[in-house]
């Protein structure tokens, strides 16, 4: 009887905890789930939903939204991917365009565009997470993880905020680099050792913006991880994001992926010509980062609630820089920070191989505005600008008040 009575009980247990399991949500698609080890090895789950206005709420954006790309992609020759969020929702999300204009094949949501320059805020962001597991700090010069470099007393903070003085590499590799494949992050920082380039200014006097400033500091990454520079991005920021879209890409040396996007430009006015990889391809850390517009929603999202770094080390990203004269910069770590009408907007743009780009945050409207496009339009400063009017005007106001 006893016997009986246990298996009983224990059948009831089990069944019981099959209906809780099954009760339980899974993470959508759309969810960016974040696993923390705590301090007794428990592993916590932080979801992040990435969450939509409904149809009605967007209805007449969307409409807005539509006919400005139609239009644009008609006069501008625009071929590209719109996002826009409002306190944190997915308001409107869009495509126009051609994706392969030899097999007419069109753009969709999964594809894959070069972040140009808005790859810095990644690296960026990379160099705060090895800071927060005290592998690095920001007063550490070059020359503590690369004893040969040719340029002393040069910061991680100075390169973080422009304010190095280093040569341009792309001037290095183009006439000092002798091989015929393109030069990797390693075999750069190798170059600039014999190379005949100076610097622009001592350390700290002034702020210019530099690619070889990223260049490097995706170097020190793989100095102080053992790893290269994709995989920690990958396992640190785009897989505990699942960005599962995004990826770091070295020409020559990786695989291309089946939706990643070339760069193309107008010929004659009517033929799109692709553009091919150059000398300066390979290097990562400055360019390179391929993404899509809701990876990229995902990413600002997790960013902005703690997801990746703390909020001091968030603040550092997103503020002012200043010389070693006191003058403020309008860079802060991975972002251009600029206040217009008493408003703080933290942005970057980015441009390369036909690749136009934008991320824009305006704090106070709790807007984000992406932009990606790969035909070389040359108006995404314009673009984004008309993107947040419409959306201040045409999104319900009786829904996007926090």
């Amino acid at each position: 009887m006893k016997n009986i009575i246990k298996y009983f009980f224990g059948f009831c247990l089990l069944l019981f905890s099959f209906f809780m399991l099954k009760g339980t949500p899974a993470a959508s698609l759309n969810d960016v789930v974040i696993k923390e080890e705590k301090k007794d090895s428990v592993v916590e789950e932080k979801v992040f939903r990435i969450e939509r206005f409904s149809r009605s709420e967007t209805a007449k954006l969307k409409h807005k939204l539509d006919s400005l790309l139609k239009r644009i992609n008609k006069r501008n020759d625009f071929h590209g991917s719109i996002l826009v969020a409002k306190n944190g929702k997915l308001a409107y999300q869009n495509q126009i365009g051609f994706a392969d204009f030899q097999k007419k094949k069109p753009l969709t949501e999964n594809s894959a565009f070069q972040l140009a320059s808005v790859s810095k805020q990644f690296t960026a962001a990379a160099i705060m997470i090895l800071k927060e597991r005290n592998q690095l700090q920001l007063n550490d010069t070059v020359t503590k993880y690369f004893p040969n470099f040719p340029f002393k007393q040069i910061t991680i903070k100075n390169l973080l905020n422009h304010t190095a003085g280093l040569p341009k590499y792309f001037w290095v590799a183009e006439h000092e680099w002798e091989k015929e494949k393109a030069p990797t992050n390693l075999e750069m920082m190798q170059l600039l050792e014999t190379s005949l380039a100076t610097k622009y200014f001592s350390p700290g006097r002034r702020f210019d913006y530099s690619n070889t400033g990223y260049f490097v500091l995706a170097s020190i990454i793989e100095k102080v991880t053992d790893l290269p520079f994709a995989n920690f991005i990958k396992s640190s920021i785009f897989d505990p994001l699942q960005m599962s879209k995004s990826f770091v890409y070295s020409f020559e040396n990786d695989s291309i992926r089946s939706n990643q996007l070339t760069g193309y430009r107008l010929y004659k006015g009517w033929r799109h010509l692709k553009i091919n990889g150059t000398v300066n391809d390979a290097v990562v850390g400055d360019k390179n980062i391929y993404a899509t517009t809701e990876d990229l929603l995902k990413w600002i999202l997790a960013l902005n609630q703690g997801a990746i770094i703390s909020k001091e080390s968030l603040d550092l990203m997103y503020t002012k820089g200043e010389t070693k004269y006191g003058k403020k910069i309008p860079y802060g770590f991975g972002f251009r920070i600029d206040e217009k009408n008493d408003q703080k907007i933290i942005y970057h743009y980015g441009k390369w191989n036909g690749f136009s780009t934008g991320i824009t945050q305006y704090p106070e409207d709790d807007l984000v505005v992406i932009i990606l496009e790969h035909t070389s339009y040359s108006a995404i400063s314009y673009l984004d600008k008309k993107i947040k009017d419409l959306v201040l005007e045409n999104l319900n106001s009786n829904q996007i008040k926090p």
